[in-house]
């Protein structure tokens, strides 16, 4: 059987290439490159189209191994045109956001670094430290990530020694403040004590810190102290002053080097080995350091390009006023020039991107690759620890290759009530939190009062490769999407099931399936009747073992988040007319019962599907007592 000329990859069809390149105009805008299962694989801008397309199929470009083996699938090419370089740029940034596709230069989704999150969406904004960055509401920002997370915790205790701020994710008590209201911690947000409109002035004042704008802080403070010294309102001035204290304590001893201090730069540069790439970006504002970030790459493409995309992703989503006037780069950017061209359009002045090869300015990059090459060493002593992992692993349970993409799986509920399933993802013995997925279980059966943990794990796995049976064409071996090694959190009865379902979908030859037991830490594989020998505290247990807790905790997780929503929905029900889609808008608008209770009838009613007359009836609902209507 002959594959059609239309499915057969563009460089095996020169006429076809030829004229699907013709067919591109010489304008800016974006490409999307597919495969022969038109999934998208390879998303890219450019200022003109055609040049850079036919560009990656010259035989005298010299392209790096992962995208040379990209350009070997492409079946097809698309192309949006668009009228700037800048609208360009924003359009690919959306579309590999929306596809993710398997080829580009994604930024590992790395849990380890924290970021500073500031709720802007909600009435009285929330500051807090979180390492999942949800970008769901626009008008949250999120600062970071910072390298030092203990220096971050002490950033933001100090902010809210500074400020006064809310103290207290929930309020202590329903009818009056705690005491941090009555030390001057906290403004009485609980109760209402302050406006909204003058607590996000407090918010915005901390936003300043986070943004790398404390020295124009310090002199807006400086300011008021003045004044308030001026009017005699000595407590003011003295609360500015201890401010100010504060706030200049977060720099000292961060001065950098250069010779003009008031320009705003940023100085990115990178280390990086075979596998990963660990860039830092440094903050520096006034001459001092303000910022130490980090990220993470697949170091598969060229150093240029993994700086290029961390700089789109990271200045996305930043106010303008974050947005330096240099920043100074260790390699040459692919489009320096488009980027720079919107960054300048969108902080209203001018911005350079600079490769600097003399003087001060090098010798800055130097320190920057100096931090990158510390973290890129950490990560490499934990590879070598994951390497002879995976190595003991494959030879436990006789993999022909060292195991690239393992998968765990786990059931958790209570009594059969609320049922639910974890599948976690390890690459390359690290875990791969972008892959984890959640199941609900469906079957009928399993109710309150009756579960059955091996018809749950049964029907999981055959959710999860259900497709590869739908549609026999989808590739199987070499697929990143598909596992070397699945393990399963159980005994034989539980292996028992999965192997059973894999038989019957006429998988099992292809997927690798083990099972540990939690009591003795003992492997089973199918056809055994017994545990393979092995000692508890081998390598490749050990992984087997993170693995295993991962899928667990990953599972009850889960398990919590829906019990908690249910004991929540079966709260609201008892509201007439609050149905389950208002009882969802609800809770995603206030995150909490508790502050739907503290909620006024008019905050309640700037939720979207609730009116003012359903608002009333909420706010009776939590405060029976209550004859006070809104008006």
């Amino acid at each position: 059987m002959t594959k059609s000329a239309e499915s057969l990859p563009l460089l095996k069809n020169p006429e076809r290439l030829e004229s699907r390149l013709k067919e591109i105009p010489p304008e800016p805008g974006v490409y999307l490159m597919r495969d022969a299962n038109d999934r998208i694989v390879y998303i890219g801008k450019s200022r003109k189209l055609r040049t850079r397309v036919r560009s990656y199929f010259r035989e005298s470009q010299k392209l790096t191994e992962r995208i040379a083996m990209m350009v070997r699938l492409v079946t097809e090419i698309e192309f949006i045109v668009t009228d700037t370089e800048a609208e360009a740029l924003a359009l690919e940034a959306n579309l590999i956001k929306q596809h993710q596709p398997y080829f580009n230069v994604l930024l590992k989704d790395d849990k380890k670094y924290p970021y500073v999150c500031i709720t802007w969406s909600e009435t009285y904004p929330r500051i807090f430290i979180t390492r999942k960055r949800r970008l769901g509401k626009e008008k949250d920002r999120y600062y970071g990530p910072y390298t030092d997370s203990r220096l971050l915790r002490g950033i933001l205790s100090l902010c809210k020694r500074i400020f006064p701020l809310r103290q207290r994710p929930q309020p202590l008590f329903k009818d009056r403040p705690c005491l941090n209201y009555d030390l001057g911690r906290c403004p009485g947000v609980c109760q209402q004590l302050v406006t909204p409109e003058e607590y996000r002035k407090i918010v915005q004042k901390v936003a300043m810190v986070f943004q790398g704008r404390t020295s124009e802080l310090i002199d807006t403070l400086t300011q008021q102290m003045e004044q308030a010294s001026e009017e005699l309102n000595f407590e003011t001035a003295a609360r500015r002053r201890d401010q100010i204290t504060g706030l200049k304590s977060l720099n000292a001893d961060q001065k950098v080097s250069l010779p003009d201090d008031t320009v705003s730069r940023d100085a990115i540069a990178l280390a990086a080995d075979e596998k990963h790439a660990c860039i830092q970006l440094f903050q520096i504002r006034a001459g001092q350091l303000v910022g130490r970030l980090a990220f993470l790459a697949d170091a598969q493409a060229g150093f240029g390009a993994i700086l290029q995309r961390v700089l789109e992703e990271h200045y996305q989503t930043a106010d303008s006023v974050e947005i330096p006037s240099e920043i100074v780069v260790q390699h040459d950017l692919p489009d320096a020039e488009i980027l720079a061209d919107v960054l300048s359009q969108r902080k209203g002045k001018k911005v350079t991107i600079i490769n600097p090869q003399r003087q001060l300015k090098a010798e800055l990059i130097e320190m920057v690759e100096r931090n990158a090459n510390y973290e890129l060493q950490r990560m490499q002593k934990l590879s070598d620890r994951n390497q002879q992992a995976l190595q003991d692993l494959a030879a436990i349970v006789d993999l022909p290759e060292l195991p690239h993409r393992i998968e765990g799986y786990d059931i958790s509920h209570i009594q059969g009530s609320n049922a639910v399933a974890s599948q976690v993802v390890f690459i390359d013995g690290l875990a791969a939190k972008q892959h984890y997925r959640h199941y609900k279980i469906r079957n009928p059966e399993i109710q309150i009062g009756h579960s059955d943990d091996f018809a749950s794990l049964a029907e999981v796995i055959g959710r999860r490769f259900r497709k590869y049976i739908e549609d026999p064409q989808l590739q199987r071996i070499g697929n990143p999407d598909f596992p070397d090694l699945v393990m399963i959190d159980g005994g034989k009865g539980q292996l028992s099931s999965v192997v059973a379902v894999l038989q019957e979908m006429n998988l099992l030859e292809d997927v690798r399936v083990v099972s540990l037991a939690k009591r003795r830490e003992e492997i089973f594989v199918p056809g055994e009747s017994i545990p393979l020998k092995t000692e508890a505290e081998q390598p490749g247990v050990q992984l087997l073992r993170r693995l295993r807790d991962e899928a667990h905790r990953f599972a009850v997780s889960f398990h919590r988040q829906q019990r908690t929503a249910k004991l929540r929905r079966s709260r609201l029900d008892e509201i007439p007319g609050l149905g389950h889609n208002r009882q969802q808008q609800l809770l995603a608008h206030f995150r909490s019962i508790d502050y739907i209770r503290i909620a006024t009838p008019a905050q309640i009613a700037e939720v979207p599907g609730i009116g003012s007359r359903l608002a009333q009836e909420i706010y009776d609902y939590f405060h029976p007592n209550n004859e006070i209507h809104s008006k």
